[in-house]
């Protein structure tokens, strides 16, 4: 099912002539933020380069004609996606996991300057996905919480299925900007 993006090469395994609780796959894309359907990449507003699109192979930028396709090539060449869909983990202050806290559209703050660095979009007991932006969420990953209730902290994942220009990126600009 690794299909060059995605996985890593670890697929959940089902035999097939078993039927599996649907959680156990949500649960899979939760900690490798792949996101599916219109209610995780909403219709008329997501960009599919902040949805990790590209890196699953479910855009092509050599063939097709598709609305906004330009925008979207020329993001892509540019290099700099300001947001992605990431991991998510819910922790208390001990690290310990914190499960049924958060609901989708919970907003991810930065606790010490109450910034907005992104929102929740799905949750499955301590885990979930967010369209965060990745400097943030990366440079401040100790900080995050979840506004309204500084108590749960918000661990951003990078998935091992990333391409690491994804992150380098965001440190070199990073470092450009100071």
């Amino acid at each position: 099912m690794d299909g060059g993006g995605g996985g890593g090469g670890d697929a959940p395994l089902v035999e097939s002539d078993k039927e599996m609780d649907e959680q156990y796959y949500l649960l899979w894309r939760l900690e490798r933020g792949v996101a599916e359907g219109s209610t995780e990449i909403l219709k008329g507003e997501a960009i599919p380069l902040e949805y990790n699109l590209a890196g699953l192979n479910a855009i092509s930028f050599d063939k097709g004609c598709y609305v906004g396709q330009e925008s979207v090539a020329r993001t892509h060449h540019r290099g700099v996606i300001r947001k992605r869909l990431l991991p998510l983990k819910f922790v208390n202050d001990r690290g310990e996991e914190m499960e049924q806290k958060v609901s989708p559209g919970s907003e991810v703050i930065e606790a010490t300057s109450d910034k907005k660095v992104g929102t929740v979009t799905t949750t499955l007991g301590c885990r979930g996905m967010g369209l965060l932006r990745v400097e943030e969420a990366f440079k401040h990953s100790a900080s995050l919480c979840i506004k309204g209730q500084q108590d749960v902290k918000v661990k951003a994942i990078r998935p091992e299925w990333w391409p690491s220009e994804w992150t380098q990126d965001h440190q070199q600009h990073g470092v450009q900007a100071r």
